[in-house]
């Protein structure tokens, strides 16, 4: 299946996006009071969150990779 350029692109966009977004995120999520409980372990909140920015930038990554083989090939 050939990618158009466009779609590639896009999809290094997508990709790109969530590489810079999510760590940020995640900065402001493990400075949340609710990150941490009162003998400093992390907590519910902090490991859902981390999670769910971990697989959000492993599928941001394998978009961006996607995207630039559509345009190599």
């Amino acid at each position: 299946m050939e990618l158009p350029a466009f779609a590639a692109w896009i999809l290094i966009l997508a990709g790109v996006w969530s590489l810079v977004v999510w760590p940020q995120f995640l900065k402001r999520v493990m400075k949340d009071p609710r990150a941490r409980d009162s003998a400093g372990k992390a907590t519910r909140f902090l490991t859902v969150h981390v999670v769910l920015v971990s697989i959000s930038m492993v599928l941001g990554a394998a978009t961006a990779v996607i995207g630039v083989m559509g345009l190599l090939r």
